[in-house]
């Protein structure tokens, strides 16, 4: 299993939002190889520690291929929708979705290699960057999601190199699956209790799994 990497892109922290609150989400495309370490790429930062970043969340992939049904579905962002990077993704690929991604795989991405530790779990801040904070339910409702890796061995990557699949311990749960337990609201108890032990999981979507558990006996 393989797909293209359309293009990598990185930001700096700089205001975002009705407030003007610090954020990486604008991101830029990079020309050339990029270094990819333990907290993902070079270049890129995260004001919010606490939510965005980390190993769990070192580096955000999102599927080009959504591009044009967000367009058709959206034609009034069409212009915000020409090129990746809407999302606030830091690698675009084409010829990959959440369907057919699954956490714990592994795959080399241009000289790394990088494991898939959860969806990205949509916050305002996609609403703020279209002007439509409907959009935010939408990603929920379809799935559109992307997906977040963590660094297994460092590297570099560039545009026009390819992701490739180099390992998959857990082929039955696919990131849309995940994504639709933890962040939908899927109703299904045991392939919760299931997810919460799942050992490629992001620890935060476990921690959900568990608490949605717990709900869901209630």
């Amino acid at each position: 299993m393989t797909a293209n990497v359309t293009s990598v892109l990185v930001g700096r922290v700089a205001p975002f939002g009705p407030k003007g609150e610090p954020s990486g989400f604008r991101k830029s495309e990079v020309t050339g190889p990029v270094s990819i370490g333990r907290l993902g790429l070079n270049g890129d930062e995260q004001a919010d520690r606490k939510h965005h970043g980390g190993p769990d969340k070192a580096i955000l992939n999102y599927a080009f291929d959504h591009y044009a049904r967000w367009r058709d579905e959206r034609q009034q962002l069409a212009s915000q929708l020409a090129g990746p990077g809407a999302f606030g993704e830091n690698i675009s690929t084409c010829g990959l979705t959440e369907d057919d991604v699954c956490i714990g795989d592994r795959f080399r991405l241009g000289s790394a290699t990088v494991e898939v530790s959860q969806g990205r779990q949509p916050c305002w801040k996609l609403g703020h960057r279209f002007g439509e904070p409907a959009i935010v339910q939408a990603v929920i409702r379809t799935g559109r999601c992307g997906w977040y890796y963590r660094v297994l061995r460092a590297g570099e990557v560039a545009a026009g190199d390819a992701l490739e699949l180099v390992e998959r311990p857990h082929a039955e749960w696919t990131v849309a699956t995940a994504f639709g337990l933890i962040v939908r609201g899927d109703r299904d108890l045991e392939a919760l209790q299931a997810l919460a032990e799942l050992p490629s999981l992001s620890s935060s979507w476990r921690e959900k799994a568990r608490r949605r558990t717990t709900n869901e006996r209630c």
